[in-house]
Protein backbone atom coordinates (compact mmCIF):
# COMPACT_ATOMS: atom_id res chain seq x y z
CA UNK A 1 0.00 0.00 0.00
CA UNK A 2 1.07 3.66 -1.31
CA UNK A 3 2.09 5.60 2.10
CA UNK A 4 0.21 8.64 2.90
CA UNK A 5 2.63 10.48 4.65
CA UNK A 6 6.24 9.23 3.97
CA UNK A 7 9.28 11.44 5.84
CA UNK A 8 12.81 10.27 4.52
CA UNK A 9 16.08 11.50 6.45
CA UNK A 10 13.85 14.31 7.86
CA UNK A 11 16.07 17.12 9.47
CA UNK A 12 14.86 20.33 10.95
CA UNK A 13 17.33 22.93 12.80
CA UNK A 14 16.94 26.15 14.05
CA UNK A 15 20.26 28.00 14.16
CA UNK A 16 22.29 25.74 15.49
CA UNK A 17 19.78 23.72 17.61
CA UNK A 18 18.59 20.22 16.13
CA UNK A 19 14.93 19.96 16.47
CA UNK A 20 14.60 17.03 14.51
CA UNK A 21 17.12 14.48 13.59
CA UNK A 22 16.94 12.19 10.41
CA UNK A 23 12.95 11.14 10.92
CA UNK A 24 12.09 7.77 8.70
CA UNK A 25 8.54 7.30 9.09
CA UNK A 26 5.95 6.22 6.63
CA UNK A 27 2.37 6.63 7.69
CA UNK A 28 -0.84 4.87 5.76
CA UNK A 29 -4.60 5.83 5.28
CA UNK A 30 -6.80 4.80 7.73
CA UNK A 31 -5.66 5.20 10.66
CA UNK A 32 -5.40 6.99 13.98
CA UNK A 33 -2.03 7.98 15.26
CA UNK A 34 -0.65 9.39 18.23
CA UNK A 35 2.77 11.31 18.33
CA UNK A 36 3.49 10.87 21.67
CA UNK A 37 6.64 12.72 23.46
CA UNK A 38 7.34 15.15 26.44
CA UNK A 39 7.10 18.82 25.85
CA UNK A 40 10.21 20.07 23.89
CA UNK A 41 10.73 16.65 21.68
CA UNK A 42 9.62 18.31 18.31
CA UNK A 43 5.78 17.15 17.85
CA UNK A 44 4.73 21.03 16.92
CA UNK A 45 7.83 20.94 14.40
CA UNK A 46 6.93 17.71 12.66
CA UNK A 47 2.98 18.73 12.30
CA UNK A 48 4.21 22.61 10.84
CA UNK A 49 6.84 20.21 8.81
CA UNK A 50 3.37 18.58 7.60
CA UNK A 51 1.37 21.22 7.30
CA UNK A 52 3.89 23.56 5.24
CA UNK A 53 4.36 25.96 7.74
CA UNK A 54 8.18 25.03 7.82
CA UNK A 55 10.68 23.71 5.54
CA UNK A 56 13.49 21.08 6.22
CA UNK A 57 16.50 22.54 6.73
CA UNK A 58 17.37 18.60 5.36
CA UNK A 59 15.52 15.10 3.88
CA UNK A 60 12.57 14.96 2.65
CA UNK A 61 8.37 15.10 3.43
CA UNK A 62 5.54 13.47 1.13
CA UNK A 63 1.60 13.95 1.51
CA UNK A 64 0.72 11.59 -1.17
CA UNK A 65 3.72 11.59 -3.04
CA UNK A 66 4.18 15.94 -2.87
CA UNK A 67 6.07 17.92 -0.90
CA UNK A 68 4.02 19.99 1.32
CA UNK A 69 2.48 23.35 -0.60
CA UNK A 70 -0.68 24.75 -2.51
CA UNK A 71 -2.04 21.26 -3.34
CA UNK A 72 -1.98 19.32 -0.24
CA UNK A 73 -3.10 22.37 1.42
CA UNK A 74 -6.37 20.70 0.04
CA UNK A 75 -5.92 17.53 1.99
CA UNK A 76 -4.59 18.41 4.61
CA UNK A 77 -6.77 19.51 7.89
CA UNK A 78 -4.84 21.28 10.56
CA UNK A 79 -5.11 22.34 13.86
CA UNK A 80 -2.64 24.41 15.84
CA UNK A 81 -2.14 24.10 19.49
CA UNK A 82 -3.06 28.13 19.96
CA UNK A 83 -6.42 29.37 18.92
CA UNK A 84 -4.92 31.69 15.61
CA UNK A 85 -8.44 33.52 15.29
CA UNK A 86 -8.71 37.03 16.02
CA UNK A 87 -10.84 37.52 19.47
CA UNK A 88 -13.34 39.92 17.83
CA UNK A 89 -14.73 37.23 15.17
CA UNK A 90 -17.65 35.93 15.74
CA UNK A 91 -18.51 31.61 15.43
CA UNK A 92 -20.13 32.73 12.01
CA UNK A 93 -17.10 34.81 10.89
CA UNK A 94 -14.84 31.28 11.54
CA UNK A 95 -17.56 29.27 9.42
CA UNK A 96 -17.52 31.96 6.82
CA UNK A 97 -13.97 31.53 6.30
CA UNK A 98 -13.89 27.95 6.33
CA UNK A 99 -16.46 28.00 3.57
CA UNK A 100 -14.03 30.41 1.42
CA UNK A 101 -11.09 28.85 1.66
CA UNK A 102 -12.06 25.01 1.86
CA UNK A 103 -14.16 23.25 -0.87
CA UNK A 104 -14.42 20.50 1.30
CA UNK A 105 -15.68 22.07 4.72
CA UNK A 106 -19.20 20.79 5.88
CA UNK A 107 -20.74 24.02 6.87
CA UNK A 108 -24.27 22.57 7.70
CA UNK A 109 -22.17 19.56 10.07
CA UNK A 110 -20.58 22.35 11.56
CA UNK A 111 -23.09 24.66 13.01
CA UNK A 112 -25.49 21.45 13.63
CA UNK A 113 -22.45 20.40 16.20
CA UNK A 114 -21.90 23.75 17.47
CA UNK A 115 -25.87 23.92 18.10
CA UNK A 116 -25.62 20.41 19.96
CA UNK A 117 -23.06 22.44 22.35
CA UNK A 118 -25.43 25.76 22.60
CA UNK A 119 -22.46 28.03 21.26
CA UNK A 120 -24.09 30.09 19.15
CA UNK A 121 -23.04 31.39 15.42
CA UNK A 122 -23.45 34.92 17.28
CA UNK A 123 -21.31 34.45 19.89
CA UNK A 124 -17.62 35.99 19.77
CA UNK A 125 -14.67 34.01 20.41
CA UNK A 126 -13.73 36.47 23.23
CA UNK A 127 -16.87 35.51 25.23
CA UNK A 128 -16.20 31.82 24.99
CA UNK A 129 -14.52 29.28 27.54
CA UNK A 130 -11.48 27.92 27.34
CA UNK A 131 -13.43 24.69 26.75
CA UNK A 132 -15.76 25.79 23.99
CA UNK A 133 -12.90 27.66 21.94
CA UNK A 134 -10.85 24.33 21.94
CA UNK A 135 -14.20 22.52 20.70
CA UNK A 136 -14.71 25.26 18.03
CA UNK A 137 -11.47 25.38 16.73
CA UNK A 138 -11.54 21.33 16.39
CA UNK A 139 -15.39 21.34 14.95
CA UNK A 140 -14.20 23.56 12.16
CA UNK A 141 -11.46 20.98 11.45
CA UNK A 142 -12.94 17.56 11.75
CA UNK A 143 -15.75 18.86 9.71
CA UNK A 144 -13.58 18.96 6.48
CA UNK A 145 -13.56 16.15 4.67
CA UNK A 146 -9.31 16.21 4.39
CA UNK A 147 -7.23 12.78 3.82
CA UNK A 148 -4.92 14.08 6.71
CA UNK A 149 -5.83 15.43 10.00
CA UNK A 150 -3.05 17.14 12.23
CA UNK A 151 -4.31 17.69 15.37
CA UNK A 152 -1.34 19.45 18.10
CA UNK A 153 -2.61 19.22 21.59
CA UNK A 154 -5.91 19.31 20.92
CA UNK A 155 -7.11 18.01 24.57
CA UNK A 156 -4.30 20.15 26.52
CA UNK A 157 -5.85 22.45 29.18
CA UNK A 158 -9.56 21.75 29.43
CA UNK A 159 -11.72 19.69 32.00
CA UNK A 160 -12.07 16.04 31.55
CA UNK A 161 -15.71 16.50 29.80
CA UNK A 162 -14.07 18.53 27.56
CA UNK A 163 -11.85 16.11 26.75
CA UNK A 164 -13.85 13.07 26.38
CA UNK A 165 -16.29 15.36 24.09
CA UNK A 166 -12.65 16.24 21.67
CA UNK A 167 -12.35 12.70 21.54
CA UNK A 168 -15.80 11.56 20.96
CA UNK A 169 -15.11 14.27 17.80
CA UNK A 170 -12.30 12.92 16.81
CA UNK A 171 -13.60 9.34 16.16
CA UNK A 172 -16.64 9.76 15.04
CA UNK A 173 -16.11 13.07 12.27
CA UNK A 174 -12.94 11.98 10.67
CA UNK A 175 -12.97 10.77 7.14
CA UNK A 176 -12.33 7.23 7.42
CA UNK A 177 -10.23 7.27 4.38
CA UNK A 178 -8.05 9.73 6.16
CA UNK A 179 -5.16 9.36 8.91
CA UNK A 180 -5.55 11.69 12.03
CA UNK A 181 -2.54 12.18 13.90
CA UNK A 182 -2.64 13.54 17.42
CA UNK A 183 0.23 15.16 18.69
CA UNK A 184 0.31 14.75 23.14
CA UNK A 185 1.95 14.12 26.24
CA UNK A 186 -1.28 13.27 27.89
CA UNK A 187 -1.28 9.78 27.01
CA UNK A 188 -3.61 8.30 29.28
CA UNK A 189 -6.58 10.39 27.65
CA UNK A 190 -6.28 9.01 24.08
CA UNK A 191 -4.86 5.65 24.82
CA UNK A 192 -8.05 3.91 23.99
CA UNK A 193 -8.59 5.35 20.73
CA UNK A 194 -5.22 4.74 18.78
CA UNK A 195 -4.26 2.16 16.09
CA UNK A 196 -0.61 2.87 15.88
CA UNK A 197 2.14 4.98 18.23
CA UNK A 198 4.73 7.36 17.23
CA UNK A 199 7.38 7.65 20.08
CA UNK A 200 9.42 11.11 19.86
CA UNK A 201 12.18 12.05 21.88
CA UNK A 202 14.82 15.20 21.75
CA UNK A 203 14.04 15.04 17.95
CA UNK A 204 14.62 11.35 17.06
CA UNK A 205 11.79 9.02 16.13
CA UNK A 206 12.60 5.93 18.93
CA UNK A 207 8.96 4.04 18.05
CA UNK A 208 6.53 3.70 15.42
CA UNK A 209 4.33 0.79 15.56
CA UNK A 210 0.72 -0.21 16.09
CA UNK A 211 -0.30 -0.14 19.83
CA UNK A 212 -1.20 -3.49 20.27
CA UNK A 213 1.99 -4.69 18.89
CA UNK A 214 3.75 -1.88 21.47
CA UNK A 215 1.56 -3.41 24.33
CA UNK A 216 1.81 -7.06 24.12
CA UNK A 217 6.51 -6.37 23.47
CA UNK A 218 6.26 -4.10 26.95
CA UNK A 219 3.79 -6.02 28.83
CA UNK A 220 2.58 -2.33 29.54
CA UNK A 221 0.05 0.39 28.63
CA UNK A 222 1.14 2.87 26.03
CA UNK A 223 1.21 5.25 29.36
CA UNK A 224 3.12 3.09 31.18
CA UNK A 225 5.60 2.61 28.72
CA UNK A 226 5.62 5.72 28.00
CA UNK A 227 6.21 7.23 31.51
CA UNK A 228 9.19 4.28 31.67
CA UNK A 229 10.72 5.99 28.84
CA UNK A 230 10.53 9.28 29.28
CA UNK A 231 10.65 9.23 33.26
CA UNK A 232 13.00 12.63 33.61
CA UNK A 233 11.01 14.77 31.07
CA UNK A 234 7.56 13.59 32.42
CA UNK A 235 9.35 15.10 35.83
CA UNK A 236 11.08 18.19 34.73
CA UNK A 237 7.74 19.07 32.38
CA UNK A 238 9.98 21.54 30.94
CA UNK A 239 9.37 22.73 27.28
Amino acid sequence: MKDLIECINLQKNYGKKEVLKNVELHIQKGRIIGLLGPNGSGKTTLLKLMNGLLQPTDGNILIKGMEPGEETKSIVSYLPDKMYFADWMKVKDLMNFFTDFYADFDRERAEKMCESLGISLEDKIKKLSKGNKEKVQLVLVMCRKAQVYLLDEPIAGVDPAARDYILDTILTNYNEEGTVIISTHLISDIEKILDEAILLKDGIVLRHAAVDDLREESGKSIDEMFRDMFRADVFEGGR
